[in-house]
């Protein structure tokens, strides 16, 4: 018979599941971390889960936060089973489960709750899993976009903020005017720069609200870079149904993941940290090689594979690719304009962890949807995609089979208004996207001109011929033609006017 999940229920779980060794009751907070998603589940709740079960840094547990309607719907949901989440690692060899607990609170969905557990001298970390769009980034300048109407209304109404900016800002001024020690804000997004950006973001909303509170936060207030790994579907009914059948536990919000993680960190928190090295974190002085590998290759690579695989119909990531035209153009984007780009880093293997990505992406227990992989393209593509096309650009390299993958988006995009597509874009610009994508079958340039995801490449000849070269040919021959052809080395026929 299956069991709910809470405190109570631990000691009754299957012996196969496992479950935390360290008394819950004596862990004290150190770390306030805004966007409790799988992610954060399957990543560093885990890792700290490792480290209190060795029976170390009990002063470092984790108080949840958030700011959307989806938060409080989650919080509802791990209330039930007092902040205990059940990790399911998909291991095609077996699967195993863990229930986890570093969490011990979950701030209610209201902006002075946060605001005072930001302020709390407890608190000495303040992590983030917000998604790649939800650092205000403006595309054109890479800059902080201080003019976006949510920053804007923060900085309209500083005592009640709505944004994650606003709202450290607002629990470091009251930090600072207790006279408590600054903290370490600690980004656990998929960025480049990660803690740059993070940086720019809140010293942006800073700068809007006082100079002086500005200068205070960029002298004492630390912002890490650091990359994250580890492939977590959403949680849907089957997901929920796995835990139940396999491991006899009835969770509301469980968390599968794949059986791989990395955490890779700049050392600098200088108002103290868990001994994460204990349990497989990485502390290095720069981080930029691991993170150019990964977003470059694992990243771009997610989003490569996205789009053809739903234009070809397919739900799964793995039977996508077990189709060895996606696989093979997945390689070959690879291996023709991405790594031949990447800089030279004594020890890192591309083509090693290329191929380890394809093993992941491959891997039919995670159960990886081909949805999710298409989600918010408009923040996604110029984090992971462009940045790489950009350089090959201005080192005068090849750029058909980057410019393909921008034209296969735009195939998706397009074919949502056709009455027999299944498409349904989940992008917070999907209006304004697909309303350019359709346009750009017969003006390419009406897609590329949205500076807001391309910045200035609509000027760029050399991307704009070959991606209109690449959107005529997914409408002449198709896609699967299209796919091969790439791999095989074959540029498109040029458009006829």
């Amino acid at each position: 018979m299956a069991t709910k999940l809470n405190a109570q229920s631990l000691a009754g779980l299957p012996a196969s599941v496992g479950r935390p060794a360290y008394d819950r009751a004596a862990l004290r907070p150190g770390i306030l971390h805004i966007g409790v998603g799988n992610f954060h589940r399957a990543h560093q709740a885990v890792y700290l889960d490792d480290l209190f079960n060795l029976g170390l840094d009990h002063d470092w547990a984790i108080v949840g936060a958030g700011i959307k309607q989806f938060d409080a719907d989650r919080r509802a949901l791990l209330e039930q089973q007092d902040w205990l989440s059940t990790v399911v690692e998909l291991d095609p060899r077996g699967l195993s489960a863990r229930v986890t607990g570093p969490m011990i609170d979950f701030c209610p969905v209201d902006g002075a709750a946060i605001i005072a557990r930001i302020a709390d001298p407890d608190i000495r970390i303040v992590s983030l899993t917000i998604t790649e769009g939800g650092y205000y980034v403006d595309a054109k300048t890479g800059t902080f976009d201080a003019a976006h109407p949510e920053i804007a209304g923060d900085a309209a109404n500083p005592d009640a903020p709505q944004t994650v900016f606003g709202l450290i800002c607002a629990g470091l001024r009251r930090r600072r005017d207790m006279g408590h020690p600054a903290l370490t804000v600690l980004s656990c997004d998929n960025l480049p720069e990660n803690g740059h950006v993070a940086r720019n973001a809140v010293l942006g909303m800073a700068q809007l609200l006082s100079p002086d509170l500005h200068n205070w936060i960029d002298q004492h207030v630390a912002f890490p870079n650091g990359m994250v790994d580890c492939i977590t579907p959403a949680t849907s009914d089957r997901e929920r149904a796995l835990v139940t059948s396999e491991f006899g536990i009835i969770d509301a919000a469980p968390v599968v993941c794949e059986p791989f993680r990395q955490w890779v960190l700049e050392d600098a928190f200088p108002y103290g940290r868990p001994a994460l090295e204990k349990v497989g974190v990485t502390f290095v002085d720069d981080v930029s090689p691991y993170e150019t590998m990964k977003l470059s290759i694992l990243n771009a690579g997610h989003a490569a594979i996205a789009y053809p695989s739903a234009l070809l119909g397919y739900t799964y990531v793995h039977d996508a690719m077990a189709d060895p035209d996606i696989a093979g153009w997945l390689v070959h984007l690879m291996r023709s304009e991405v790594i031949p780009v990447l800089p030279s880093i004594p020890g890192v293997d591309y083509h090693g962890y290329l191929s380890s990505c394809v093993e992941r992406f491959s891997n039919k227990a995670v159960g990886d949807t081909i949805a999710r992989l298409c989600q918010d393209g408009s923040n996604r593509q110029p984090k992971f995609v462009l940045p790489t096309l950009s350089a090959a650009l201005r080192q005068n390299k090849p750029v058909s089979t980057l410019a393909l993958e921008i034209a296969l988006w735009c195939r998706y995009l397009a074919m949502t208004v056709d009455p027999g597509s299944k498409i349904a874009v989940e992008d917070p610009r999907a209006p304004e996207l697909i309303t350019a994508a359709v346009r750009a079958q017969a003006d390419p340039l009406a897609f590329l001109s949205i500076e807001s995801v391309f910045g200035d490449l609509s000027e760029n000849t050399t991307f704009v011929t070959a991606f209109a070269q690449q959107l005529a040919a997914l409408e002449a021959i198709g896609v699967r033609d299209v796919l091969r052809n790439a791999a095989a080395g074959d540029a498109p026929t040029p458009p006829v006017h």
